[in-house]
């Protein structure tokens, strides 16, 4: 026995028909108003089971639950959409104070006998500096460019 049972309204109905027959939606925005459609168990749904949707759309179980799930609990709006992911500071590899540190560096004149930074030597003076423990090359160019610094 299911237990979230999906009963659109009229209005719900035609809004995910319409966004299904526009095709402008991304594949997952469809696949779930597709599926929403079919486990509709209103007097217009067709009421199928999640067997039945998982053959015909190629989705796993838990996704036909988990998108009942939501419709109940949440509405449509969060049926059909990505939730936002939260921020991770813990993924982050340069904190603030190391940016602050980072930029002032690449202000900073070159060392002696180089015409310009290099993203390897930017690297190695932060770890020289203390600054940071280990540091990438590529870590301190992805830092530079989201920053959009310039030095000249």
């Amino acid at each position: 026995m299911k237990k979230y049972i999906v009963q659109l309204t009229e209005e719900q109905r035609q809004a995910l028909k319409q966004l299904i027959g526009s095709g402008v939606a991304p594949a997952r925005k469809i696949m779930h108003a597709q599926i929403l459609l079919k486990a509709d168990s209103g007097q217009a749904g067709p009421a199928w089971s999640d067997e039945q949707i998982q053959q015909t759309f190629g989705v796993g179980l838990s996704t036909v639950e988990r998108v009942r799930k939501r419709f109940v609990e949440h509405g449509l709006d969060q049926a059909l959409n990505r939730r936002p992911q939260p921020q991770r500071p813990e993924k982050r590899q340069v904190n603030g104070e190391q940016e602050a540190h980072l930029l002032a560096l690449t202000c900073s004149q070159p060392p002696s006998g180089h015409k310009r930074w290099t993203m390897r030597r930017l690297s190695d003076k932060m770890v020289a500096f203390g600054y940071s423990e280990h540091i990438s090359h590529k870590t301190v160019w992805v830092t530079l460019k989201k920053m959009n610094s310039s030095p000249g």
